[in-house]
């Protein structure tokens, strides 16, 4: 059984087909990339996947089950959590209650919602920013600060939107680091990235996107290498 499958996926918007027939399987304790040119559908994807839009054909199962067509924060409960290509956090809230906002998800106390948001940022390495205006923070941070907030809902898949786009060689390993953190606690990773040296380095397997139609799918060495790929997205100086 796989643990996330898209099932031959559409999404119209009037007549504009943003999805086409889309389908592919997201395994347990992996990291899948979804690339593509901008405007492939990579976001709509996720807003789909995650309850935003509901699909004009298709289904999304979790775990084995229909949820395509629930809302986001039903989907939120049941596991699937995500972050956002544009990081709005709750700019005059501090760090830390951004984080207890996100924990009572799961949590029926402002106590056991402040110990999941402690742990969080011990290991997004946010916890000495605990206290500061999430506004006053730079964009670094910000985008870390995003994926604190999607991890307290205690996610068993994290959706992960351009969480790397803006980021200086510095926070590019700080945020690769933490990726590759979360996937050793057993939390299951979607990624939309651009940064190719990036994707390639941390993904299991790679999804590519165009004009809302998958062109490919395999490993980063197998996509790396994808004549289609190449012509569509890569370039000749990714090829081999």
């Amino acid at each position: 059984m796989s643990f996330l499958k898209v099932d031959r996926l559409v999404k119209n918007f009037g007549g504009l087909t943003a999805i086409n027939d889309v389908t592919f399987e997201v395994r347990g304790g992996e990291i899948m990339g979804l690339i593509g040119p901008n405007g492939a559908g990579k976001t709509t994807l996720f807003n789909v996947i995650n309850g935003f839009y509901r699909p004009s054909r298709g289904t999304v199962y979790f775990k084995g089950e229909k949820v395509s067509g629930l809302k986001p924060h039903k989907l939120c409960k049941r596991g699937i959590a995500r972050t956002f290509q544009i990081v709005k956090p709750l700019r005059r809230l501090s760090v830390l209650d951004n984080v207890i906002a996100s924990a009572f998800v799961r949590a029926a106390t402002r106590r056991s919602a402040e110990v999941i948001a402690v742990d969080v940022l011990r290991f997004t390495e946010l916890y000495d920013d605990r206290e500061m205006l999430s506004r006053g923070l730079p964009l670094g941070k910000r985008k870390r600060l995003e994926i604190a907030r999607a991890l307290a809902t205690q996610p068993e898949i994290l959706l992960l939107d351009e969480s790397f786009a803006g980021l200086n060689p510095s926070e590019l390993n700080e945020s690769i680091k933490i990726i590759r953190k979360i996937k050793d606690k057993g939390i299951t990773i979607l990624i939309i990235e651009h940064h190719m040296k990036v994707i390639m380095s941390i993904s299991d397997r790679i999804v590519v996107l165009n004009y809302g139609e998958k062109i490919a799918e395999g490993t980063p060495e197998e996509i790396g290498n994808n004549p289609h790929v190449i012509e569509a997205y890569l370039g000749e100086a990714h090829s081999a």
